[in-house]
């Protein structure tokens, strides 16, 4: 099962950038053939629609996959770790039936209902426009059914917690390249002093290791006693 969501990953991932360009390309001929040629394009239209239901549609399902989705944890998180996988469980649950009768079994419904309704400029119909709901549905019963198992057999974390090396690998592009002191903070807010206190002199300088100089105001080394 790892290996058939590893293909279908990678399959909707090129099916989501292919369709995002193409909506781009239909776009922006939509405002050139407005704008510069005055001529409207009669099919851009529809087709900029349909290719927009069917990109928001395979976008949601691989982001589900992912498990990328905006979740409230605030509640969740206050449970035990049973508690925690019991809830995800649930969670999970609910994501499939809703998978299968609203998106996969509803959307063959309508897609049944609009299959002979033909689009103006396009050589298409409407059901199939709405074909991508039952197979958006197809998807995501896939995926809840893949975190569904690795709930139960506690393979997979109900709520993972966002690790130190993740927060700094994110926070490193912008930081890096921008305010010093700032990286200083984010480098060392382990509580350590090193890097705080600005650089050490470099060897050949008259200070020592502790920024003391070395050379009295006469230029003669400094012992750390004065003549009386």
């Amino acid at each position: 099962m790892e290996g058939i969501k590893n293909v279908l990953d990678r399959v909707l991932y090129w099916i989501t950038v292919v369709l995002f360009a193409l909506l781009v390309v239909v776009v922006v001929w939509q405002i050139f053939s407005r704008q510069v040629l005055g001529a409207p394009s009669t099919w851009t239209e529809e087709a900029a629609r349909m290719t927009f239901v069917w990109l928001g549609l395979f976008a949601a399902a691989f982001v589900f996959g992912e498990r990328g989705h905006i979740a409230v944890e605030f509640v969740a998180r206050k449970f035990t770790a049973g508690g925690q996988r019991a809830l995800a469980i649930v969670v999970q649950a609910i994501l499939l039936g809703f998978a299968v009768l609203i998106l996969i079994w509803g959307g063959a419904l309508v897609v049944m209902n609009a299959w002979t309704q033909n689009l103006s400029a396009l050589p298409v119909t409407l059901g199939q426009l709405y074909l991508a709901l039952p197979v958006a549905g197809v998807l995501i019963a896939f995926y809840s059914v893949y975190h569904l198992r690795g709930q139960v057999r506690g393979l997979v974390l109900p709520y993972p917690e966002v690790s130190i090396e993740e927060v700094d690998a994110k926070m490193a592009g912008p930081v890096r390249g921008g305010d010093p002191a700032q990286e200083s903070r984010l480098l060392h807010d382990d509580g350590s002093t090193e890097g705080r206190q600005g650089p050490r002199p470099a060897a050949g300088n008259d200070a020592d290791e502790d920024g003391r100089s070395v050379k009295d105001e006469d230029g003669r080394p400094n012992t750390g006693q004065r003549e009386a």
